[in-house]
């Protein structure tokens, strides 16, 4: 994330993105201790002052792309919340998506690589 931040080349974060991550490291049953709050808004905050940053929310064509991928994907349940980062990512032309999660590789418009894996 920092070689992202600090790098030239612009790079995108889905605001849903930013919603899961301050979820995930403020939860008590998944990290021990959970990060404080005040810390992970600060990281955010980081994230978002980066002048290649830009951040995808929805805008107007969104729908379309989110019930074209949901529908190619047969996407159900909890699964909806990676469709929406996926057709994010899309309808704003983001060519790869980072991504540790294998569940993104339902959707096969877009290219993920888990940056976590040598290539």
């Amino acid at each position: 994330m920092r070689e992202l931040a600090e790098g030239t080349s612009s790079w995108a974060l889905p605001w849903p993105c930013l919603h899961e991550f301050l979820a995930i490291v403020t939860h008590e049953r998944i990290f021990s201790p959970p990060t404080a709050l005040p810390k992970a808004l600060e990281q955010v905050a980081a994230w978002l002052e980066s002048p290649t940053l830009v951040v995808l929310a929805e805008t107007a064509g969104y729908w379309g792309v989110l019930a074209r991928v949901a529908e190619r994907a047969k996407i159900t349940g909890p699964r909806v919340h990676d469709a929406r980062v996926a057709a994010l990512c899309l309808h704003h032309g983001v060519r790869e998506l980072l991504s540790a999660d294998r569940d993104f590789t339902r959707f096969s418009d877009l290219k993920t690589r888990n940056p976590l894996v040598a290539p």
